[in-house]
């Protein structure tokens, strides 16, 4: 008898207590749907030789799961993929266009997952100011044409990580400057494009101009970080997007890519402490980088970031592009 309670006990705490419970946990945290990419190119001129159209693929990763359920384009294409940040991309070239108007959808089954690399306090186990940056990270430090990393970026970033050691917390203290200095307002011009220095005068502009200032920051800092693009799933069952959403990772010795999300930590406040270290599900991530060289290279200058159709017409960037982003969430029935 004593041995078969302790057997039964052992059981019990397995199952109380064992991955399984995770799992179940987990699973309310992450959110499925069908995601629809459509766009139509305009007003091709009837004298173009060449137009080249690339629009960005969603990929799996530790974070999401993308199934493409189905291509439709009025032309040949093929997924191709940079060598540097690793982004898919579907590429269309057309000879001699015969039509004024070329459309290309893609529809997705994905499931994001909710995640956390642990909150500031759990975080600062991992801190510590780094000899130097790997060589594989090196570029993630570099300025890019609107993040630059020095003048008065570089002032700010050192009068506000002062006294501050390590990563994360300088980090920290970087996220919470952009937090307070900056307010989600897309009035006027002149945002939206992820120029630091804008948004350091400015104070103000989208997701886009609030990581972008956070990177130039980090950066000065010698704090690798990235720029990550997608799109933001309303909380409704279906609907359409009306565009895009950014957000950041910094890079921790021994914990890797931790994300960042000020721009909707500075819309929902009582996430502020969320959003440094962990995102929510509602997003689908598309591609990673800025200044991104295409696959086939585009003849443009490098494109500032990759989330809406880049188009070119006789190697000149083509701006007549209608786009269009929908969703449906799916049941677990729906996603089998």
């Amino acid at each position: 008898m004593r041995h078969l309670n302790a057997v039964l006990a052992a059981f019990m705490c397995f199952f109380l207590f064992s991955p399984i419970t995770f799992t179940v946990q987990a699973a309310q945290h992450a959110r499925s749907f069908e995601f629809t990419y459509e766009t139509t190119l305009k007003n091709i001129p009837s004298t173009a030789h060449t137009v080249r159209i690339w629009i960005p693929i969603a990929s799996s990763n530790s974070h999401q799961t993308v199934k493409i359920i189905r291509r439709v384009a009025s032309v040949p294409t093929q997924i191709t993929q940079d060598p540097v940040f690793g982004n898919r991309m579907l590429y269309a070239v057309i000879h001699h266009p015969h039509s004024s108007t070329v459309s290309l959808k893609v529809i997705y089954a994905v499931t994001r997952y909710e995640y956390s690399r642990g909150d500031f306090r759990t975080l600062m186990s991992y801190n510590r100011d780094p000899a130097q940056v790997p060589v594989s990270l090196v570029r993630f430090v570099e300025p890019n044409r609107l993040v630059p990393t020095g003048g008065i970026i570089a002032q700010i970033a050192e009068e506000n990580t002062q006294g501050k050691e390590g990563e994360v917390e300088k980090a920290y203290a970087l996220y919470n400057y952009v937090f307070h200095n900056m307010r989600y307002d897309k009035s006027g011009t002149g945002w939206g494009r992820g120029d630091a220095i804008w948004a350091c005068d400015a104070k103000h502009g989208n997701c886009t101009d609030f990581h972008s200032l956070f990177m130039a920051l980090a950066r000065a800092e010698k704090i690798p970080t990235r720029f990550d693009i997608g799109f933001p799933l309303p909380q409704t069952a279906q609907g359409t997007i009306p565009g895009y959403h950014c957000w950041a990772e910094f890079y921790v010795q021994g914990l890797g890519w931790t994300p960042v999300d000020i721009s909707e930590a500075w819309q929902t406040p009582s996430k502020h402490d969320f959003f440094f270290g962990s995102l929510d599900a509602n997003r689908v991530l598309f591609s990673t980088g800025r200044d991104l060289t295409l696959a086939p290279k585009q003849d443009g200058p490098p494109v500032n970031y990759f989330v809406y159709p880049y188009v070119e017409v006789d190697g000149k960037p083509f701006d007549s592009v209608e786009k269009k982003f929908s969703f449906r969430n799916l049941t677990a029935v729906q996603r089998r």
